[in-house]
This record gives structure tokens, C-alpha cells and sequence, in this order.
């Protein structure tokens, strides 16, 4: 290891600091947002294998300039870039979610929903979607935490209700207005219905899969948010998250863990604030 290129490196960079401040307050700001995306990315998805990737890469760069006098940080930045846009594309999906969620966090002002009245909202979502899935009725409900984007909302329309059963199923009433869009909820109320969604657009997708689990699909890939299905040719009930389908024949013991997980966590989110 040559120390004395180490030493001459660390004088050159502080010596050119007070010419070349700016642009080197400009690479780090840089480098820093790049570093906090890419790792916050691949901690969501829990790849640590690219995790450790990741960190080697970055070390190896700041090793390899500190100790040599041929490599340049123009040089070692385009590393670092070209990793993390091939870390952008592999993960293009749930960028887009990560974008959205910060986009959007410290927005709500939604009433927050009591611990008492959590388990009185999961039995009465849980027994419409059990009804309409008897009486095969389709529906498709959104659980959200305002991170869905608005031209989503504006899509349908907002009609802001107290969560009964008798309100969900009379929304999705084959004949009521509403029934062929989706419905938003967002902690203790209804917020929106009739809301139209991106649907995912894959070949792999099954044939048997309609409109409505498609548009659940492409919601999910582009929002962190639980969709839940009710298919109107079958009555399956299905649970779906991060662009994909997690229980299909969801029976009630599965609706009540996925509605526990979204109410209980937004809960203890807002507990910490």
C-alpha cells in the first residue's frame, strides 16, 4: 500500500479545495442522494447481496483514488453511476414507489383511527367482501395512506363515508353508478369510489385474470398500497401487493391479517410522530 500516494492525494485535494470548492460540494451533495436512493431501494426490496455490492463498489472507488495518482473521481463517479443505473433498471418498479411515498409523506391530514375502532372497521370490511364474494359481486378496494396519485382520485368520485358494509356493498351494487371502478380507503373513511387505475400491462399475466385484478396489479406496482379483489365470474377474493397477487382464495382469518397489518402499522407510524 503506498502511503506516501495516499498522503500527496489527501494535500492535492485540500490544496485544490479552495479553487474547486463548489464543484466538490456539488459531486458529494451528488453522490450522497445517489447513495441514499440506491441503498434505501435495495434495503426495501431486501437484496442484500446488492447491498453488499453496493458498499464494496463505493469503498473500492474511495480507496482506489485516495492511492493512486492515474485514476480520476470523473472516472470512479462513472462507476458508481453506471451501477446505480443498472441497480434503476432492475428496480424500476419499485422506484416508483419509493418516489411516490416521499412525495407524498407528511401530507395527511386525515382523522387518525382510534385502537378501539380498528376491529370494529376489519369486521365490517371483511363481512362485505365475504357477502359480495357469496352473491358474486365483483369489487376492488384500495387501502391507501394519501399515496396514491391524484389524477387516480380525481378519476372517480369522492364521497368521504364511514366503512359499513352496507356502504361498500351498496357501491359496488352491480347497478349502482360507482360498481366499475375502484374504491379508495384511507384509514377510518371512504374516501373515494368509482376510481380508475393503471392496469399492469404484462403478457405473463394469466388469461383468466380480469380487468380488476389488473387494474389491483398495476396499482400496487406503482404505489405501496393493498389492494383486495373480488372477482365477479368466481367470487375468489384475492390479496394484492408490490404488483403482485399475495393469497388468492383469501378466506376471512387471511382479509383480517392483511386489514390488521395496514390499520396496526399506520398506527404505531403515527404513534412515533
Amino acid at each position: 500500500m503506498d502511503w506516501q500516494a495516499f498522503v500527496d492525494n489527501v494535500k492535492e485535494f485540500w490544496d485544490g479545495f479552495s479553487t474547486n470548492g463548489v464543484s466538490y460540494v456539488m459531486e458529494f451533495l451528488f453522490f450522497a442522494v445517489l447513495f441514499y436512493y440506491v441503498f434505501k431501494i435495495l434495503q426495501t426490496n431486501k437484496n442484500y447481496k446488492f447491498i453488499a455490492v453496493f458498499l464494496v463498489a463505493v469503498v473500492w472507488c474511495g480507496v482506489s483514488f485516495s492511492l493512486s495518482e492515474k485514476i480520476q473521481s470523473q472516472f470512479l463517479l462513472i462507476v458508481i453511476i453506471m451501477l446505480s443505473i443498472l441497480i434503476f433498471t432492475m428496480y424500476n418498479t419499485e422506484i416508483k414507489r419509493v418516489l411516490l411515498d416521499n412525495m407524498v409523506k407528511g401530507k395527511s391530514d386525515r382523522p387518525k383511527v382510534s385502537a378501539s375502532g380498528v376491529d370494529v372497521i376489519i369486521d365490517e370490511m371483511v363481512r362485505a367482501l365475504q357477502n359480495m364474494s357469496k352473491n358474486m359481486i365483483g369489487a376492488l378496494i384500495v387501502l391507501s395512506n394519501e399515496n396514491l396519485p391524484e389524477g387516480i382520485i380525481e378519476s372517480g368520485t369522492v364521497v368521504n363515508a364511514e366503512i359499513t358494509s352496507q356502504m361498500i356493498e351498496a357501491v359496488f351494487y352491480p347497478k349502482a353508478p360507482l360498481h366499475d371502478g375502484a374504491m379508495i380507503v384511507e384509514g377510518n373513511k371512504i374516501y373515494a369510489a368509482g376510481c380508475f387505475l393503471p392496469l399492469a400491462q404484462s403478457d405473463n399475466l394469466p388469461k383468466e385474470m380480469g380487468s380488476r385484478h389488473r387494474a389491483a396489479l398495476g396499482v400496487t406496482s406503482v404505489a405501496s398500497v393493498t389492494a383486495l379483489v373480488v372477482s365477479e365470474e368466481t367470487g375468489i377474493i384475492s390479496i394484492v401487493k408490490n404488483g403482485a397477487v399475495k393469497k388468492k382464495y383469501a378466506d376471512a382469518n387471511d382479509l383480517k391479517n392483511a386489514l390488521s397489518d395496514y390499520y396496526w402499522s399506520d398506527l404505531t407510524a403515527e404513534a412515533k410522530e
